[in-house]
């Protein structure tokens, strides 16, 4: 009764594919080149916009949404804040949304709102990064020409789980994710996925996510990275599940690095990760977008980059800043966003 509830919401998504076959840049070195040295550990200097957190999903482990309804963020209010951080360094805009359902009327109204900060933060010179949950192919490659790059976790492609902690999540269907991923690579938009850990999931399950990552690469070669992101017990939620274990974490790491294709950047979320350095030696080599907040986990602060070098320097690590989207992938990106992405790419140049 469940799976068939599951297909019928899915349909819903893939009709339209089928149609359409305070944060500063502190004294570090910039990574201007997708070869790097292997003691280099990359992260972006983020500030993350929140459209709304009204979502129809109600994953029991999530600490962020609230009930459809919820207000949305105005255009004048998203732009004194984005004002206010023009002379931080702040180079990524993460677009980070709750989701309005496929089938709102409201739905048009909302994607259009998150194409309309997306190029309000072009126009005050940051490099917008979208994740709104899934999308529709002609959604996809609308907010594509507003974009230097997007992302979604795949977090999970085990149907099992759409029975625990995703039994009121209907976009966590893994055949929805999954189709997320290969619409990105139809429209060539450098993307950012990854796997979930410590929601339910069995070795075997994590080792099918990141097989199923890898072999969507390899047919369209878009992905620039994949996030190992350690599941930690927030004080929202309602599921009662003890955080992802250390060494759980680490030997995912490990496992990733062997699956994933060289040219995947393993990223590893550093305000949720309690072995850093282990995850660095097992292949990771990104921390992310570091900002004020933690939107989705914001129980755990992200670490200043200043300390965070600091400490990797002590460990024989450099941090380095980079940009949202990696240099190979700098002719995907569209014209809209080109000359954004030329001024910051000459910016941390110097």
């Amino acid at each position: 009764m469940a799976g068939s509830r599951y297909r019928a919401f899915s349909r819903i998504w893939f009709s339209d594919s089928v149609q359409s076959n305070r944060v500063h840049i502190f004294s570090v070195q910039a990574v201007s080149s997708s070869f790097v040295s292997p003691s280099i550990v990359t992260y972006s200097a983020a500030y993350t916009l929140v459209p709304t957190y009204e979502c129809f999903n109600r994953c029991s482990y999530c600490n962020f949404r609230a009930e459809p309804g919820a207000g949305w963020i105005s255009l004048s209010e998203a732009k004194k804040q984005l004002i206010s951080l023009q002379d931080r360094g702040v180079c990524e805009l993460l677009i980070l949304s709750g989701e309005v359902h496929p089938n709102s009327d409201r739905r048009s109204a909302w994607i259009q709102h998150i194409y309309d900060l997306c190029q309000l933060s072009l126009e005050l010179g940051f490099l917008p990064h979208t994740n709104a949950g899934p999308l529709s192919f002609a959604e996809m490659k609308l907010l594509q020409s507003v974009n230097a790059s997007m992302g979604l976790m795949l977090e999970q492609v085990s149907e099992r789980l759409l029975q625990t902690v995703h039994i009121h999540a209907p976009s966590k269907v893994p055949q929805i994710r999954i189709q997320q991923l290969e619409q990105a690579g139809k429209l060539r938009i450098p993307f950012t996925t990854g796997i979930l850990v410590g929601i339910g999931e069995t070795q075997a399950e994590r080792i099918e996510t990141l097989e199923a990552i890898a072999r969507i690469h390899q047919q369209y070669g878009h992905i620039q990275e994949a996030i190992v992101q350690p599941y930690n017990r927030g004080t929202q939620q309602n599921w009662t599940g003890d955080s992802s274990d250390v060494q759980g974490i680490v030997e995912t790491v490990t496992i990733a690095r062997e699956i994933l294709p060289e040219d995947i950047v393993i990223q590893v979320p550093p305000n949720l990760t309690k072995a850093l350095i282990p995850c660095l030696q097992a292949g990771a080599r990104d921390f992310g977008g570091l900002g004020p907040k933690d939107e989705v986990n914001p129980d755990y602060p992200h670490p200043q980059p200043i300390e965070l070098g600091t400490y990797l320097k002590d460990a024989g690590y450099e941090l380095s800043l980079r940009l949202p989207v990696y240099p190979h992938y700098d002719r995907w990106v569209a014209p809209t966003v080109q000359p954004i992405l030329k001024q910051w790419r000459e910016r941390i140049a110097c």
